[in-house]
């Protein structure tokens, strides 16, 4: 009692068949979990972003009124009691 060759065909084919669709929903699992890292790191990236150009934005702001405050004998006397540098030998 042999089985014959058109059952034995299919169900090879089935058999092949059913590895391959298991192996694509693999494969589509692993795209799906990377496409879902890939935009948290792009999330995180843009927020990141945001916070350092407000802070850049605000040390600018910063700069601008420190500047606007100081008087020019104010930069004179810095310069005065700027440390003499050694001369090397």
């Amino acid at each position: 009692m042999s089985i014959p060759t058109e059952e034995r065909k299919d169900a090879v084919r089935r058999n092949a068949q059913s590895h391959f669709t298991h192996t694509e929903r693999r494969d589509e699992l692993v795209r799906n979990e990377i496409e879902k890292e890939r935009a948290a790191t792009d999330a995180k990236t843009a927020k990141l972003r945001a916070l350092r150009l407000a802070r850049d934005a605000a040390e600018r702001e910063l700069a601008q009124k420190t500047a606007g405050d100081k008087k020019p004998a104010a930069k004179k006397k810095a310069a005065a009691k700027a440390p003499a540098r050694r001369k090397t030998a």
